[in-house]
């Protein structure tokens, strides 16, 4: 049973793409009719394209791997950030750093410095300081907070990015691409997908088109973590069960000791009289 229906997608206004005139013969394929000089995109296609999205997903998050939200356009932001929190990966919603998947030690150096920034407001360095270099440190606290806030925990590169408007993007598409990085993508009507793995056609722009479609791979993200999750408790409590049936089999057996008999006792008793 697919993940989402054609009948949701259309009431999402997924089925709009942009101009024909401004269209990308590559997207040709997904591409149902024109209408009013619009080009309007196969729903059915996209249904496809939305589970074999997921199913990649879900192998991704069921091997321990992350995947990196990217949108940074005003009707995507909003959105990604509420379900990448909610699925618990990270997100870049504000700007794309240029080298923060290929240079990516500098990302991490950007996040210590920040964290050294936020621990001078407690560790009694502002007593020492004047007003002025107060705001200072504020600033640049505030302006690398705004940019890094969705990365703070990751530590190593993604295993894979999902990004909203491939064309926006597109540097964090080629930066993936460097690193062979797979790239999940909604891809409008004008969309370049040469370097895209999963593309998903759909309208890019609309609200409620990037929400649904958005939320159906963050639930996917979810049924894998919790799956992933139930699965090492079992190997660990398996794990702990052969280790203590193996301490037990080598652990030698004592012998049982026979109880000394009366004469026994008696003889000892007048031994110990003479």
């Amino acid at each position: 049973m697919p993940r989402v229906s054609v009948q949701q997608l259309l009431l999402a206004g997924s089925h709009f793409g942009h101009l024909s005139k401004r269209w990308n013969p590559k997207m040709r394929p997904f591409i149902f009719t024109k209408k009013k000089g619009i080009h309007l995109i196969d729903l059915n296609k996209t249904v496809e394209k939305i589970d074999e999205a997921c199913d990649a997903a879900m192998k991704i998050i069921a091997k321990r791997g992350k995947i990196l939200f990217v949108g940074t356009k005003a009707q995507a932001k909003d959105l990604l950030k509420e379900e990448a929190v909610r699925c618990g990966m990270n997100y870049v919603t504000e700007r794309w750093l240029g080298g923060f998947l290929t240079n990516f030690q500098t990302i991490r150096n950007s996040i210590k410095t920040l964290e050294e920034l936020e621990r001078k407001a407690t560790d009694g360095t502002y007593q020492k300081i004047n007003k002025k270099e107060k705001i200072v440190i504020e600033k640049d606290k505030e302006k690398l907070n705004k940019v890094l806030e969705g990365v703070r925990t990751m530590k190593v590169v993604p295993n894979a990015i999902f990004v909203v408007d491939t064309i926006k993007e597109s540097i964090a598409i080629k930066e993936a691409k460097k690193l062979n990085i797979p790239v999940f993508a909604i891809c409008d009507t004008n969309s370049d997908i040469d370097d895209i793995d999963y593309v998903i056609p759909a309208n890019d722009d609309a609200f409620k088109s990037i929400g649904l479609i958005t939320k159906v791979l963050s639930d996917s993200i979810l049924e894998a973590s919790q799956v992933a999750n139930i699965k090492s408790g079992d190997e660990g409590r398996v794990q702990q069960e052969d280790t203590s049936a193996a301490d037990r089999k080598r652990t030698p057996k004592r012998p049982l000791r026979k109880p000394e008999s009366k004469e026994n006792e008696t003889e000892a008793a007048q031994t110990e009289k003479e």
